[in-house]
């Protein structure tokens, strides 16, 4: 299983960190499809993975030479690790509300079909984009996206990208860039909750073993071709991810209900 892990993990954060997405919004819902650990399982590897792609997905784009506002980074950042908190707050609640995992992933599922809808129809529309500044409402949308990523176990998704793109008037690979800071910001305080909480004695850790290493090999390959394909190759590949998840995510939810 760690090596069937691997290899989703590899593909999936080599196309989030092309597309912006983070890896997490395919993983999470391919985990669940193979039902092989428990759901607080499973969003804590998703959570890993995605950490772990971002750190090496940020610091190959940075050597690249992009252009970062790094102020506005770190508000959105801020707003990310408070979100992260949280979301893993009302994750723990909604596991503890409901007497199995099915209905946390029922509900996990649904937001998730949401964010991609909205992603996918704003991808495709035009939309008015706004050029927003301020220091509050920077920190405030960190927050609603870490909350989400959090909740929801996919690091980050696409509605990162569609919400900066509308939000901050960036070209889709500056959002996707900015995505990727917000993911390890959210991600990193997702797991120190864990953690500082005492938590780990639940998971089988021997994954990580497997997880972590896909993780890097996948961050560094999405890096790397992110840098050499063009706006609209990005703009497919994060359109038909967008599909792709959206048709996991439904049969999930079928095979859930009936």
């Amino acid at each position: 299983m760690g090596f069937i892990y691997a290899i989703i993990i590899i593909i999936a954060n080599s196309i989030g960190a092309i597309s912006g997405m983070g890896g997490g919004v395919i993983i999470k819902p391919l985990f669940d499809l193979i039902n092989f650990h428990p759901l607080y399982a499973i969003s804590f590897y998703s959570s890993v993975a995605v950490l772990t792609m971002s750190v090496i997905s940020t610091y190959k784009q940075v050597k690249n030479g992009i252009n970062i506002n790094w102020s506005n980074a770190l508000l959105l950042s801020l707003g990310s690790v408070l979100g992260g908190i949280t979301g893993n707050i009302a994750f723990d609640f909604l596991l503890h509300l409901f007497q199995s995992d099915k209905e946390v992933q029922l509900i996990q599922i649904i937001l998730t079909v949401i964010t991609l809808l909205f992603s996918y129809f704003y991808s495709v529309s035009h939309w008015k984009n706004y050029s927003l500044s301020n220091p509050l409402v920077l920190i405030l949308i960190g927050w609603f996206l870490g909350f989400l990523a959090s909740l929801l176990g996919i690091g980050g998704g696409p509605i990162n990208v569609a919400i900066l793109m509308m939000l901050f008037s960036f070209p889709i690979k500056d959002a996707t860039v900015y995505s990727i800071i917000i993911i390890f910001f959210s991600q990193l305080a997702k797991i120190l909750t864990i953690i500082l909480g005492g938590s780990l004695v639940g998971y089988d850790l021997t994954m990580l073993y497997y997880i972590i290493p896909s993780a890097i090999i996948g961050g560094f390959l999405g890096a790397s071709l992110s840098g050499r394909l063009p706006d609209s190759i990005v703009r497919h590949i994060y359109q038909g991810v967008i599909i792709f998840v959206l048709v996991v995510n439904l049969y999930n939810g079928w095979q859930l209900i009936f």
